[in-house]
């Protein structure tokens, strides 16, 4: 049985862990922190978990943390660069859902979060926790950084384009919209649900935290830079990511259907939808599947990919734990079989 530790539980992220592994029949969750709420009990917190936990919230102690085999960090950037190396260096492993190890240039990292980074030293080891291109790695990391949602969204849909060199890399687009939780479970007047509902915008056009990371993995994917134009929208639903991704066609003799349905035929969690299919975000609700089409419009040389998920599972908690099952030797499905929610 794998002992799993939780900093920070509070946020959607942190009770999306709980809802999984609390299925998960290879986890034991031994202790879950939050300074504010030290010593509350789980239960009373989310009343949706009552029945599945009996633990309370404690303080953060990093001996206590490391006693476990892995240690989630579902907490703000910047939190997880302070207690890191001190649970790493009492052997247990890290799987990271912030944005701390994500990206690998420091400097570019501090220009976006707008802070020094706590431990340079660890990004170079940090391996990105995006399984359908660093499985290999995965399974043997120390430190996991895992991918925030707009970027698991937004790369799964480029990915085979990009890797295969058929699409002109200097002029991406991605639009995408997510739902009100993605922006976390503080309270914001912006995420009243009276400022939400009936209403969709676009917001930070001008350049969005996710845009560095997002960039890095196209660009490994290309094998050179990329040009890359991202605009995130938010729309009136509490879970769910719709990015449509538009492209050039270097080579319009290629049969883009088969290159997806190819590329993710072993792939458990991502599933090309047939032939003028449309992918909804109703329908990965509560699952840790990535639908995407693929369709070129009246044949011509735009390629235009609609990819979605829903993003706190596999836009954060449940790719965090397919990491794990990968970093334990367990089957990577292990907990994360539910079919998604509908209605």
């Amino acid at each position: 049985m794998i002992k799993a530790s939780i900093v920070g539980g509070t946020g959607y992220t942190g009770v999306e862990l709980l809802r999984l592994l609390s299925a998960h029949p290879e986890v034991e969750v031994a202790a879950i922190t939050s300074r504010s709420e030290s010593g509350l009990s789980v239960a009373d917190l989310f009343p949706s978990l009552r029945g599945h936990y009996d633990l309370r919230f404690s303080e953060p102690d990093p001996d206590q943390l490391a006693e476990a085999d892995v240690v989630f960090f579902a907490t703000p950037h910047g939190v997880a660069q302070a207690m890191v190396p001190e649970i790493l260096k009492r052997e247990a492993r890290v799987i990271d859902l912030s944005a701390d190890f994500r990206i690998k240039d420091q400097q570019l990292w501090e220009k976006w979060y707008n802070q020094r980074h706590g431990c340079p030293e660890l990004i170079v080891e940090a391996v990105y926790g995006l399984p359908e291109i660093n499985r290999e790695a995965i399974r043997t990391a120390r430190l996991i950084a895992c991918p925030g949602c707009y970027p698991t969204s937004v790369q799964l849909g480029f990915l085979p384009l990009l890797e295969r060199g058929l699409v002109l890399p200097g002029d991406l687009i991605a639009n995408s919209a997510s739902g009100a939780s993605g922006a976390g479970r503080q309270a914001k007047i912006d995420n009243l649900h009276s400022e939400v509902s009936d209403s969709f915008k676009a917001y930070a056009s001008g350049g969005h935290r996710h845009l560095p990371e997002i960039a890095q993995g196209l660009e490994s994917f290309a094998g050179k830079p990329v040009g890359l134009t991202f605009v995130p929208h938010l729309l009136p639903i509490v879970r769910g990511i719709h990015s449509t991704l538009y492209a050039t066609l270097l080579d319009a003799s290629v049969d883009l259907q088969a290159l997806f349905e190819e590329r993710y035929a072993a792939e458990p969690f991502v599933d090309v939808m047939p032939p003028g299919a449309h992918p909804q975000t109703r329908s990965v609700r509560g699952s840790n599947v990535c639908r995407i089409s693929v369709v070129r419009p009246q044949d011509g040389d735009k390629v235009v990919v609609m990819s979605t998920i829903d993003n706190l599972v596999k836009g954060a908690s449940g790719q965090a734990v397919q990491n794990m099952n990968i970093m334990f030797g367990l089957a990577e499905t292990c907990g994360l079989e539910a079919p998604p929610l509908l209605p």
